[in-house]
């Protein structure tokens, strides 16, 4: 008997950019960031996002797939993730939202334009 492992996605994103606007849209995901960040570093680092995987819902989550995540947005090349890096990260992984995955500019651009606002 096989086991079916996998899970649906919702893509809730584009229906809080709708209800919230940009600019509130962007807040909530720095309030995300600021849960799962170390709080004396100000970035998410590898032992703040192990730290907080049960937040997510990801208990069995490893430590390889816990580098491969930060891996995944860390722009800079410092092992962990600004506030910057971990919103163009949750725009560039949101299927719903317009964002040329190719370019991590163009979601740098977006995130750039509402996040000193």
């Amino acid at each position: 008997m096989e086991l079916d492992t996998a899970v649906d996605f919702e893509d809730y994103f584009p229906s809080m950019m709708e209800s919230l606007g940009a600019e509130g849209f962007v807040s909530e995901l720095c309030n995300g960031f600021r849960l799962l960040m170390d709080g004396e570093r100000g970035l998410i680092t590898f032992e703040s996002l192990k730290k907080n995987v049960v937040v997510l819902g990801l208990n069995d989550m490893g430590d390889d797939e816990i580098v491969c995540m930060l891996s995944e947005g860390d722009l800079d090349g410092d092992g962990a993730l600004n506030q910057v890096e971990f919103c163009i990260l949750m725009i560039r992984l949101s299927p719903g939202l317009v964002v040329d995955y190719n370019n991590n500019n163009g979601s740098r651009q977006w995130v750039d334009e509402y996040m000193y606002v």
